[in-house]
């Protein structure tokens, strides 16, 4: 897939994850939070829980699961965001937070969603 489509299938699976998040009672705060490391997909409030949500898409099972490429590697990444955000938003680091993550997939015609609440645990 090119940049393109890539980019595009990118857009499309956040815009499709906010939409199931918001039916699961998730109050989303920001989408695509830019910082110099890397970006928050989804960033949301479920009660009194603030919520760092990654969004993975695949096409097809060639590159393996959505859910593969949350790896340690990312989970360390992630945390790392995380506290650059609480940083930039002093007013929520008495939250509890989690980290969920939101899976698409194709099967044949359809795709398929997933919401994993408590994906992973950071070792912060």
């Amino acid at each position: 897939m090119n940049h393109e489509g890539h980019k595009a299938l990118g857009f499309w699976a956040e815009k499709m994850a906010v939409a199931c998040l918001q039916k699961k009672g998730y109050q989303i705060l920001d989408r695509n939070v830019r910082f110099r490391s890397g970006e928050l997909d989804v960033v949301a409030k479920q009660g009194e829980i603030l919520v760092f949500c990654e969004v993975k898409a695949r096409r097809g099972q060639g590159t393996g699961g959505p859910g593969e490429a949350i790896d340690p590697r990312k989970q360390t990444k992630m945390a790392r965001l995380a506290m650059d955000y609480l940083h930039c938003h002093p007013d929520l680091v008495d939250l509890e937070c989690r980290f969920d993550a939101v899976l698409l997939w194709r099967v044949g015609l359809r795709w398929q969603t997933e919401v994993i609440v408590d994906a992973f645990r950071p070792g912060w």
